[in-house]
């Protein structure tokens, strides 16, 4: 996922497509047509490009003669990722800098498209420890942190006291919402897409289990991963906490449901926290709050890490000037204005103490702080985009009741297996680092 891991709606491509093409002029506006460029690709819609355009300005002031362009690419997260693939098969040069998926870099390391960024020995300390480790592969670092994504509990302050911290608490809130006339009790993506894996990844570290172990298992068909699954059905079938319809939601449909007053409990990305503030638009401004996602006894509250990353493209002529950029765009300043204008997440926890984050989000930054400590990669591994197929079709079943979640998580398991068998990697190749 690209931050939300959803398009632009057919209504918001034709601004975002605008949007873009002038952040692409300006860009490289009255420059001399003759000097060096760097290309950047990656997300600039709306706030995004407004921002972007003037941390790019900035670094050119300061390193002349270099002009930074937009490279303009997709919105949705698998339609960038296809356009990357073209670019990078093709060994193009351009763009230099890529915006990845935090899913995506152990893939595009393996395959040998973007570089390690160990030469340029980069300060690793100032970052979430969670966000460092997705972007390894084989002991070698390949991207850096550009903002992050947690999943968090959404809460009614005005139907209950505090947020819930086990699932049992949630289900009885849940319940009690509705017999007080709220349509839905709690509502999450639950969808056959990657927001499905995300939502499943938190109930199953809230349990105690992993997709992948620290020593590169596959323990999907666990227990603890067993009693997740069950539960996540049993909310839709059995409790009742959540309507049938979230089987075929993404995180608008969600956040569409909750912000029109229709939903107690939301599963959802931070992006969800502003728009819901907007009086003019929301029917939950200022009766709601955030949380950590509950756990069950022998588990932790979990969420999973999502966000972007910035790459240098293997073929690159100017990976140097690319990783300046890179530095420049990752520095606590530049997030710290993201934060501000487009509501973005920090990478660096430092920021978090400062009032400055909690203003510029309009949330207590600390609170926030607790979510994204939280924060667990999905598997780190080349395979992850078949693993991820694999596990969507069969958790969906299960939701579904086309299978019991016992067998459901059995056969993915086996699937699982046998794609990393025939990919010929090893446990540590595989490895995931989601286990809380």
């Amino acid at each position: 996922m690209t931050r939300r891991g959803v398009g632009l709606s057919a209504v918001g491509r034709p601004a975002a497509a605008a949007a873009l093409a002038l952040l692409t002029t300006v860009a490289g506006c009255a420059r001399d047509p003759s000097a060096p460029v760097l290309t950047f690709s990656g997300s600039a819609v709306g706030l995004e490009a407004d921002v972007l355009g003037r941390q790019f300005a900035r670094f050119e002031a300061n390193h002349p003669p270099l002009t930074v362009r937009l490279r303009v690419t997709p919105d949705a997260a698998d339609e960038r990722r296809q356009l990357y693939v073209h670019w990078l098969t093709a060994r193009a040069a351009d763009p230099d800098v890529l915006q990845l998926d935090v899913i995506w870099t152990p893939e595009f390391a393996a395959a040998g498209w973007i570089l390690a960024l160990d030469p340029f020995q980069p300060d690793i300390t100032g970052y979430f420890p969670a966000a460092i480790a997705a972007n390894r592969w084989q002991e070698h670092l390949y991207a850096l942190p550009w903002f992050v994504d947690v999943g968090m509990l959404y809460w009614r302050t005005d139907l209950m006291p505090a947020a819930p911290t086990d699932f049992e608490a949630l289900t009885r809130v849940a319940i009690g919402a509705r017999s007080r006339g709220v349509r839905d009790g709690f509502v999450w993506q639950g969808a056959r897409y990657e927001g499905l894996v995300t939502v499943f990844l938190e109930h199953l570290g809230g349990f105690g289990g992993a997709i992948i172990d620290e020593a590169g298992a596959v323990t999907v068909d666990s227990a603890a991963a067993v009693a997740a699954l069950t539960f996540m059905r049993d909310a839709v079938w059995a409790t009742g906490i959540a309507p049938a319809t979230v089987l075929t939601w993404q995180e608008e449909q969600v956040r569409f449901a909750f912000q029109n007053g229709q939903a107690a409990l939301m599963r959802n990305w931070p992006y969800a926290h502003r728009l819901l503030q907007d009086e003019r638009a929301s029917r939950v401004a200022g009766r709601f709050g955030v949380a950590p996602m509950p756990a069950a006894a022998g588990g932790s509250p979990t969420a999973a890490l999502g966000g972007s990353h910035l790459a240098i493209n293997a073929h690159s002529d100017r990976p140097e000037a690319a990783y300046a950029l890179i530095e420049y765009l990752t520095a606590p300043e530049q997030m710290l204005e993201r934060a501000r204008v487009a509501g973005y997440l920090p990478a660096r926890p430092s920021l978090y103490d400062t009032a400055e984050l909690s203003e510029a989000l309009g949330l207590d930054a600390r609170r926030a702080r607790a979510i994204v400590d939280r924060a667990v990669p999905r598997p780190v591994t080349p395979l992850y985009s078949q693993l991820s197929e694999i596990l969507q079709v069969h958790l969906h079943r299960a939701l579904t009741r086309q299978q019991e979640p016992r067998g459901a998580l059995a056969d993915a398991a086996e699937a699982m297996r046998g794609a990393i068998a025939r990919a010929g990697l090893d446990a540590r190749s595989a490895e995931g680092s989601e286990a809380p």
